[in-house]
């Protein structure tokens, strides 16, 4: 079967392969033949080595499609299902699960040593332990949530992360008040959620914040009151609260630099929202005084902040009532022979999400 592969950790591009066996199936296992994959900045950053991954590696984690074949005791799953790919499934039993903090399971993470990928060169890892780069993934049956029928396979893919984690975040981390200030920094696919997010909970003003024009123009569609580039930031901010700051400031870049942004973004007694995915070697500057003195609330949101199913429910029954926007999130399409395309969209910011259709 085809598949995208990195084969060392740093290389800009990937290769394509039609020599590909998925590993693997067996019992409590699941044969997912995927259809739509999305292309996330995390892929991005585990091929750059900010996130680790072992290489060679099938990248991808945000897909969806249907069941060609389920292991022995498999329930609740047949053949021919449609389904997305949760790539952090819950254990169930860990402390984490059972406070209901199902994003925080560290079970998943168990696999990512084990190849999921074999070719004619030798063992392939996927990312995260899934790999949606690709025709065919062997994933545990926890991996494969069930989808209702009229939602199609790249609505699926993009609330397996991208959306989740954006909407999540608004939702169940910070918890936006109705009627706050709001600024979102980083206004790809998961910062365009989180403004969906924020109007979704009643924030008055919603200032998207990025580099890209298009970007900025987009986040006005989906939600954002204002569009600021980060250099206008510090005088949106002026403007809007007097100087204060906002109430809620979302960062979802993933670097220090733009989190000590989002820091002296937010108001005294604010939330500060940390979402981007950074690198381990990337520190945050604060220093004691400002950290009491300020009382501002720092809250990562790891996957959405909550269960990931309900999240994913959640998710679903809103796209359904009209009332968040998926499909014009998805801004290009491509082909898995054309995955160095949607390489060079994410890169430019061209694209706020693109499929890869398979």
């Amino acid at each position: 079967m085809r598949a995208a592969v990195l084969h060392e950790t740093g290389q800009d591009k990937l290769e394509v392969f039609d020599d590909v066996e998925a590993l693997g199936f067996g019992p409590g296992k699941v044969r997912i033949r995927i259809r739509a994959t999305g292309l996330c900045h995390s892929d991005v950053s585990a091929m750059n080595g900010v996130l680790p991954q072992p290489a060679p590696f099938v990248p991808g984690h945000e897909g969806a499609g249907e069941i060609v074949d389920v292991g022995d005791g498999v329930s609740g799953i047949a053949q021919g299902d449609r389904v997305l790919v949760c790539w952090l499934p819950a254990c169930r039993a860990c402390p984490a699960c059972k406070r209901g903090q199902t994003q925080l399971c560290l079970a998943g993470f168990l696999n990512a040593g084990t190849p999921n990928f074999r070719r004619a060169g030798g063992d392939v890892f996927g990312f995260a332990g899934t790999g949606t780069f690709t025709e065919e993934v062997v994933v545990d049956a926890g991996c494969a949530v069930p989808i209702p029928d009229d939602v199609p396979f790249d609505i699926a893919a993009l609330i397996g992360c991208g959306v989740t984690t954006g909407l999540g975040a608004a939702i169940n981390t910070a918890d936006v008040a109705a009627g706050s200030s709001v600024a979102v920094i980083g206004c790809g696919g998961v910062g365009i959620s989180a403004i969906q997010g924020a109007r979704l909970k009643g924030a008055a003003q919603i200032v998207a914040v990025d580099p890209v024009t298009s970007r900025r123009e987009a986040a006005l569609r989906f939600g954002a009151t204002e569009a600021v580039a980060p250099d206008e930031l510090a005088d949106a901010k002026q403007r809007i609260t007097a100087g204060e700051g906002f109430d809620y400031v979302f960062e979802v870049v993933g670097k220090s630099a733009t989190a000590r942004t989002a820091y002296e973004m937010t108001r005294r007694g604010g939330t500060l929202c940390v979402v981007g995915a950074g690198a381990m070697d990337d520190h945050l500057q604060l220093n004691m005084f400002e950290l009491f003195f300020d009382e501002k609330r720092i809250l990562p949101s790891m996957y959405g902040g909550g269960d990931v199913l309900r999240s994913y429910e959640r998710a679903i029954a809103l796209w359904q009532a009209g009332r968040i926007d998926l499909e014009n999130m998805i801004t290009h399409r491509v082909r898995l022979t054309e995955i160095n395309e949607a390489l060079d969209q994410m890169r430019t910011g061209t694209a706020l999400r693109t499929c890869i259709e398979i």
